[in-house]
């Protein structure tokens, strides 16, 4: 499987806070049978001023801690990237590390908060699309107006923005309402990947297996591929073309 969304990178976020943590949730996601990671640590200007360079050598380090302790898992990194005018300043000046390509087009891992859909959020998402950077929403079923209303997903979905669920989402972790969200997004075919948004080794591990097993029960094994494997590959393929 393929993990395109999590906080593994050491003490650059809330994640993994040291390379001893980012080792054992490595070990986690080798365990579960994720094969290729695309670390996303948060760009949240006033809270985690990451920008490509940080990152760039935070993965440096973290692959030489990988290939040091021998743990067989192929890792690359984008970001999580909080929304905001911001966004627009990185994306016409090159900062922001994009997860990948899809259907032509650079691909943004684009974070709401999680009690609102931002007022004008349509005219950014618009304005990145214009720009050849389609909007990956991340857990749009953990946002309070979605789960209140799945339709305020709408306007996104025909815009063409993608949309990541979260692994730990469809399992209960975050409790039913969240979950039903979950599901609605998988059974009406608004969902294009499922990552684990891992962020340390107690409560928030890098686990798809479980979330694909119960994809595959809800929908079928067809689904579950797709969104665990086939479609995020399809994304974050590049990252890996060198090795």
């Amino acid at each position: 499987m393929i993990d395109i969304h999590n906080h593994l990178l050491p003490g650059i976020d809330d994640g993994a806070a040291d390379m001893d943590e980012a080792l054992a949730l490595a070990r986690l996601a080798v365990a579960d049978g994720i094969t290729h990671l695309v670390c996303t640590p948060h760009m949240h200007p006033g809270l985690y001023d990451n920008d490509r360079a940080a990152i760039e050598a935070a993965l440096a380090n973290y692959r030489a801690a990988l290939a040091e302790a021998g743990i067989a898992l192929e890792v690359a990194a984008a970001a999580e990237v909080r929304f905001g005018l911001e966004v627009m300043t990185g994306a016409t000046g090159g900062d922001m590390p994009l997860l990948g390509e899809w259907a032509g087009c650079g691909v943004l891992l684009l974070e709401f908060p999680h009690t609102e859909i931002p007022f004008g959020a349509e005219r950014l998402t618009g304005w990145l699309i214009d720009r050849d950077i389609l909007p990956m929403i991340a857990h749009p079923e953990r946002n309070r107006d979605i789960v209140n209303d799945p339709h305020r997903l709408t306007a996104f979905i025909e815009q063409g923005c993608l949309t990541q669920v979260t692994a730990s989402a469809l399992t209960g972790q975050f409790g039913e309402r969240t979950q039903r969200c979950a599901e609605h997004l998988i059974l009406t075919g608004q969902a294009n990947c499922i990552a684990s948004d891992a962020h340390n080794i107690t409560n928030r591990v890098p686990c798809l297996g479980r979330a694909r097993a119960q994809v595959d029960e809800l929908a079928g094994a067809e689904v579950a591929q797709a969104l665990c494997l086939d479609q995020p590959w399809q994304i974050v393929a590049g990252h890996f073309a060198a090795g």
